[in-house]
């Protein structure tokens, strides 16, 4: 299949982005998670400094992805509340500068979607996440660069990774849900073959 003049290709119905190594552009991508608060509302937050490759293979379950996070970027709109995010109660970024993913290979999920299956890192520990991925398709950009697009979307407990703060609510609950949704947006080039 050829799609504005790059071969993709396409395993059990599903398509894939041509085989090589991609570099994320983070200027066109996104870091983002959402968390409840008082179990009535949700906050958004970002990290602003993050990079990464995808290795795509000739198989879905040879692909790789190495990312890195840095914990002190974290962005939520209010300073007081990133400077706790930031704070032993949370990430300690002091002590674990950096939140890490590494994809393991992907399988069909059905209806155009992958499985990617990895390992997130916070605070040293280290625990198996997947990813639920679409691929959004390929493009050339002005310069001749080819360039991809993907969607991400888990949800964590953060308890998981030892980040365990949190205060009881006089109404019941808890001020923060130990449920985070990761929402990825990326946009990837790759890597010229000279």
């Amino acid at each position: 299949m050829e799609t504005s003049g790059v071969q993709i290709r396409s395993i059990d119905n599903q398509v894939l982005p041509p085989v090589g190594k991609w570099t994320i552009d983070t200027t066109h991508s996104a870091v983002q998670f959402v968390v409840r608060h008082m179990a009535i509302s949700k906050v958004r937050g970002k990290f602003d400094v993050f990079e990464g490759t995808i290795l795509v293979a000739e198989t879905p379950d040879q692909c790789r992805v190495e990312a890195v996070i840095r914990a002190d970027s974290i962005s939520t709109g209010d300073l007081t509340r990133d400077e706790h995010l930031r704070s032993p109660d949370f990430l300690d970024a002091e002590h674990y500068p950096k939140l890490r993913y590494r994809g393991l290979g992907a399988v069909p999920a059905g209806n155009g979607r992958w499985e990617v299956l990895g390992e997130l890192t916070i605070r040293d520990v280290t625990r198996p996440v997947s990813l639920d991925m679409e691929f959004a398709g390929i493009s050339i950009d002005p310069w001749g660069k080819v360039r991809s697009g993907f969607t991400a979307t888990t949800i964590i407990n953060r308890e998981d990774f030892d980040v365990r703060w949190n205060q009881t609510l006089e109404t019941g609950g808890f001020l923060v849900s130990k449920e985070v949704r990761v929402e990825l947006e990326i946009e990837a080039v790759l890597a010229n073959e000279n």
